[in-house]
């Protein structure tokens, strides 16, 4: 299954940002994609808010960052939120 196949996003393991600064938001989104990679869970969704941009560019800098994402996207019906791919074969 890729980023693309997912429509439905309520089932699945949600991080919300709202409230955080920068720093906060980078250390809760690495323990968030840990947890999960314990949990088994292949795809996560975090939600940054569309506000002044900055919390969906800390989103996108983590995510490029961490070895155990895959892929992540914008979720089309919510510019709000980032679906991420984890990568749980390691």
């Amino acid at each position: 299954m890729r980023l693309n196949d997912i429509i439905f996003i309520d089932n699945l393991p949600t991080l919300d940002l709202h409230g955080f600064d920068r720093e906060t938001a980078r250390v809760l989104i690495n323990d968030f994609i840990n947890d999960n990679i314990k949990l088994k869970n292949q795809f996560v969704i975090i939600i940054h808010g569309i506000g002044g941009g900055i919390l969906r560019q800390t989103t996108k800098d983590v995510l490029k960052q961490n070895k155990n994402v895959l892929e992540y996207k914008i979720y089309p019906f919510n510019v709000g939120c980032t679906i991420v791919n984890i990568d749980l074969t390691k």
